[in-house]
């Protein structure tokens, strides 16, 4: 059982014993991949070959180094793009369609009446499903992060992530290789830009010493070009239910484990993306991690349940981690609603005032400066620092720092809404 973390420790690169994937055989060994089934058969299972790991291992102790040497089984994945359908059971189907209902409600509901709901909402998913990977910032450090504060490590990686989502929908009417390569780039093209454009070169692992300890190996990566091929053949197909198809989707990337980092946020990026190619969201981002958060060793079981042939549990975990969300993203909602009744209690201006165009900002950018603000409203600098100072006197903002040559300000508000949504979202232990 899988009831660990995405962990992506790179291996020193083994030997390739080459093969390919299209020709569902390997020289190197005798796996044979199903595909084409028939509507009665069940959904197929990962094979697992044989692979030579021919360097030495000069760290960890004398028997860790001895359980790392030779051969070792690394994962080949199933063909599933021309697989005739994905057979779920009725309740679980009818989850499914009713998940799919609601967050297209969600969708239309939200979007409509809070504009600035977009971005929220997108900040507490990228914070959600960092967390699943154990990067925890608050929502003061995020924010803070996305206006160029670099102090907090974590925060700037929750920041990157939230381009890395955004990008996803950005680029969500052409699934194809290059778009998924270009959301990962978004994620890790400060942190680590020699992983990012292309396909990992090396194998990994999840969990464990070695590929000889770990939990599990995804395939060596001589086989993941032609694996992200087949799998975005099978994202672009029209005639499977849409929740169904962005639930197996991220499944099959995960196994694939196409990146030496960053897979399982990419992964849950690559949700939203089908989700909006589909047409079932339009406006927002709905934050299905934050229901998977809640309970991450079923996620994790759920992914592994896939990889042995039954993509049914993490359909029916999706559908009900995205009706958690919706609830917990229409508390926030509520939450904003409250803090804007609130600020227009607070002071009077006229509705054409620059100080009620910089309150709309800092809802949805809960940290400025004089330079975003002047650049995102097109105002001079006179005129947004005025305005900055209505929202200071007023206790809309304040101060995130004492260095008023780089002075930052934050929306105490609005973090204490999103910190509340994320504590609602947090991790759960099982009993």
């Amino acid at each position: 059982m899988y009831n660990g973390l995405m962990n992506t420790d790179r291996e020193p690169k083994g030997v390739p014993v080459g093969g390919r994937f299209k020709s569902r055989m390997n020289p190197g060994s005798n796996v044979v991949l199903p595909s084409n089934l028939n509507d009665d058969e069940a959904w197929p299972r990962i094979e697992f070959e044989e692979r030579r790991f021919d360097e030495e291992i000069n760290h960890g102790s004398r028997r860790q180094r001895q359980t790392a040497r030779g051969p070792y089984q690394a994962a080949v994945v199933p063909e599933i793009a021309d697989i005739a359908s994905i057979k779920v059971p009725s309740d679980v189907a009818a989850l499914a369609a009713e998940a799919s209902a609601e967050i297209a409600r969600f969708d239309a509901e939200i979007g409509s009446e809070l504009s600035n709901f977009s971005a929220i909402l997108l900040r507490s998913e990228s914070a959600s499903s960092s967390e699943i990977e154990n990067l925890t910032a608050g929502a003061k450090a995020v924010v803070l992060a996305e206006i160029g504060d670099t102090s907090k490590k974590n925060a700037t990686m929750i920041a990157a992530n939230a381009l890395a989502i955004n990008r996803a929908i950005e680029l969500a009417d052409r699934l194809d290789e290059e778009s998924i390569i270009a959301m990962h780039t978004a994620l890790l093209q400060d942190s680590h830009p020699e992983w990012t454009g292309h396909w990992r070169s090396d194998q990994v692992r999840i969990g464990g010493f070695s590929v000889h300890t770990a939990k599990f190996v995804p395939p060596h990566q001589d086989r993941v070009p032609a694996a992200m091929t087949d799998l975005v053949s099978f994202m672009k197909r029209q005639d499977i239910p849409t929740f169904d198809q962005a639930a197996v989707a991220h499944a099959q990337f995960e196994t694939i484990h196409p990146f030496p980092d960053g897979n399982g946020r990419v992964g849950r990026a690559l949700i939203h993306a089908i989700l909006k190619n589909r047409g079932l969201t339009h406006n927002v981002t709905v934050p299905v991690s934050a229901g998977l958060l809640a309970d991450t060793d079923s996620y994790f079981d759920a992914l592994t349940e896939y990889r042995n042939g039954d993509p049914v549990p993490i359909i029916g975990l999706m559908a009900e981690a995205s009706f958690s969300a919706i609830e917990n993203g229409r508390h926030l909602a509520g939450d904003l609603r409250n803090v804007n009744e609130d600020w227009h209690q607070k002071f009077k201006a006229r509705s054409d005032s620059a100080v009620w165009r910089v309150a709309d900002l800092v809802l949805r950018q809960p940290a400025i400066d004089s330079a975003l603000v002047q650049r995102d409203l097109s105002l001079s600098q006179p005129t947004a620092d005025r305005a900055i100072a209505r929202l200071v006197d007023a206790g809309i903002v304040t101060p995130a720092s004492s260095n008023r040559r780089y002075q930052r300000w934050v929306a105490t508000d609005v973090i204490d809404a999103l910190d509340a949504f994320a504590k609602r979202a947090g991790r759960r232990s099982r009993d």
